[in-house]
């Protein structure tokens, strides 16, 4: 079965513009389009069928991108969404993904670019772009607190390695910082990774921004 879309977007134009694009990739259709959050989650309270991924605009009147995404996510978990922007503001990304986007675009991407994104959502469950990667890593700082470890159950040393390796240092850069051997940090790694439930560091960096266990 084709891959369902639906659109969230306040601008008629953007939105059939879309439409008309994702249509002419393969197994892709669009299932709905709306002019704003209420307006979608209305739709879908009606008992519409539910679509594989969302394209979710930020800046909509009534119900915005920001407070859509945690609705979703908290009434549709199974929903994706992918969220669509003018502005690579970093606030507004880590905002969304702590929301539950599943990856942020920028409305001026290439069309290759969202195509690529629409198929690492439904094969991968994600996408995370270098754009998006670089926005996070660069500017994360320190951690909320220890409580906020047992969310996957970290040591103190695994929770320490998590912290520096959510940074732009090389794994033997983080050996050389935390004083112990470049196959002690295998270890680390190789165990937030199976914790976090991540197969990459980018995945392991998105999973921490998300439970609050780095903020910015």
């Amino acid at each position: 079965m084709p891959v369902s879309i639906a659109i969230v977007d306040d601008h008629y134009l953007v939105a059939e513009a879309l439409s008309n694009l994702i249509q002419k990739f393969d197994n892709y259709e669009i299932l709905l389009i709306a002019a704003n959050g209420r307006n979608f989650l209305d739709q879908l309270q009606r008992g519409n069928q539910l679509p594989d991924i969302t394209l979710l605009d930020l800046n909509m009147p009534i119900m915005d991108g920001f407070e859509t995404a945690l609705q979703l996510r908290q009434q549709y978990p199974s929903v994706r969404v992918l969220a669509l922007s003018m502005t690579d503001r970093e606030d507004h990304i880590v905002r969304m993904v702590r929301n539950g986007a599943r990856g942020y675009l920028l409305k001026d991407c290439r069309p290759e670019e969202l195509h690529q994104a629409l198929d690492d959502v439904m094969t991968k469950g994600f996408y995370y772009s270098d754009f998006l990667t670089s926005q996070l890593v660069r500017n994360l700082n320190a951690p909320l607190g220890n409580g906020s470890i047992s969310s996957f159950n970290l040591n103190e040393r695994e929770y320490e390695f998590l912290k520096v390796a959510c940074s732009e240092l090389t794994y033997n850069d983080i050996a050389d910082k935390m004083c112990v051997s470049p196959r002690t940090i295998d270890g680390y790694r190789e165990a937030v990774f199976q914790k976090m439930n991540v197969r990459t560091r980018v995945g392991m960096v998105i999973e921490a921004v998300r439970h609050g266990l780095i903020d910015l």
